[in-house]
């Protein structure tokens, strides 16, 4: 009798080891799913903004260009032809950004309307202002992405490191 106790015994600690580890491989694995999900936001993120950044600059130069050549009635036409293509490309990546960030983006709205605003400059010193305002705007909307690209990639707190430990909520610094 005490035989067949103890293989029965041995019989459900075999078991019970084996769902244990097979809930911690769930875990695990689910943990690995989302962090690899959130990477893959995170690299989305970031070409979606750089995508948005290069395209609102080229569109600004576009529109410079077309500015600068307004007096030749011959040049003008292609440089207004490849500001509205490019402003279509910029409108896109900003469509675009705000379909992978899924919230509105201010910054990036601001950033689109500066450039646009490049094209009404009476003269040279206020297309010099209006430029530097372009940039002041693309600037803030850099560095915005740029914290919540951070935001978005810090790494898990470490473990403590000389002991062992049951839960983060227990763990202490040494020495307190």
């Amino acid at each position: 009798m005490s035989t067949v106790l103890a293989s029965l015994i041995a019989v459900l600690g075999t078991l019970l080891g084996s769902l244990s580890t097979y809930l911690f491989q769930q875990r695990a694995a689910a943990r690995g799913e989302a962090r690899a999900r959130e990477e893959l936001l995170r690299q989305e993120l970031l070409s979606a903004y750089g995508g948005f950044a290069a395209a609102v600059t080229e569109l600004k130069r576009a529109l410079v260009t077309g500015w600068l050549r307004r007096s030749d009635p011959a040049a003008l036409g292609p440089a207004l032809a490849e500001a509205d293509r490019l402003g279509a490309v910029a409108e896109t990546a900003r469509f675009r950004l705000q379909l992978v960030s899924g919230r509105p983006e201010p910054l990036a709205d601001a950033a689109f309307a500066r450039a646009g605003a490049v094209r009404d400059a009476a003269d040279q010193s206020e297309l010099t202002a209006r430029e530097a305002e372009f940039e002041a705007s693309v600037g803030a909307f850099i560095r915005a992405a740029a914290e919540r690209l951070a935001v978005a990639h810090q790494p898990p707190a470490p473990w403590p490191t000389g002991r062992f430990v049951l839960s983060r909520r227990a763990a202490r610094p040494p020495g307190r």
